[in-house]
């Protein structure tokens, strides 16, 4: 166990004794990354009560975290979990599958990314306009650099799942690109180079 995963569960252990002080340290620690996962999924308003809600399950849900995987993989499926339990109630239909649905269909706001090129906005459009569990394959996968079995702890699948879901992923995105755009040249250099560019809209953490 490394000296990093070892004081994170340290202080985790510390904060749901009532260490605040310990609880501090982890948020500082994970904050940028759990404000990414909400950055381009939700409206800016809603950014901050989210990523707070998502902190405090660690602490409400002591027995949800099954140490043989990373604190980071946790906490971003808890965001994970936050994300659509937010958007179930803000829904009509409570029961619909929200992982099926984009988040511009959703009623998300406008994205809290700008992209300085044109590659960079047509990719963050399209990232917001596949199925929603898509997206977060895709921006975990480019942002956070998950692996695929980072990725199957997450969502709670095998690992073999979680790389077909994120081959999907990679190819509705595709798709959702050629539909966006009527300029082969600006399709051809957003596919060509795909990663770099998805890569290249990290977002830095919001103050």
């Amino acid at each position: 166990m490394s000296e990093e995963r070892e004081s994170d569960l340290t202080l985790l252990d510390a904060w749901r004794t009532g260490d605040k002080a310990a609880g501090d340290r982890l948020f500082v620690r994970h904050f940028a990354a759990v404000d990414r996962f909400f950055r381009n999924k939700v409206s800016a308003d809603s950014i901050q009560d989210l990523i707070q809600r998502t902190f405090m399950v660690c602490v409400e849900r002591p027995d949800n975290f099954h140490r043989g995987s990373s604190f980071r993989t946790y906490l971003l499926g808890i965001a994970h979990n936050i994300l659509r339990e937010y958007y179930r109630a803000k829904s009509k239909h409570r029961h619909q599958d929200i992982d099926a649905i984009a988040v511009v269909d959703l009623g998300a706001g406008p994205s809290t990314l700008l992209g300085a090129r044109e590659e960079q906005r047509l990719l963050l459009e399209a990232l917001r306009s596949v199925p929603l569990e898509c997206q977060v394959i895709l921006e975990l996968y480019f942002w956070e650099r998950l692996t695929g079995p980072q990725i199957a702890a997450m969502l709670g699948v095998p690992e073999d799942t979680a790389r077909s879901r994120l081959r999907r992923a990679r190819l509705l995105v595709g798709e959702v690109l050629k539909r966006l755009t009527s300029s082969k040249t600006l399709l051809d250099s957003t596919m060509a180079n795909l990663d770099s560019w998805a890569r290249s809209l990290r977002p830095a953490a919001s103050a």
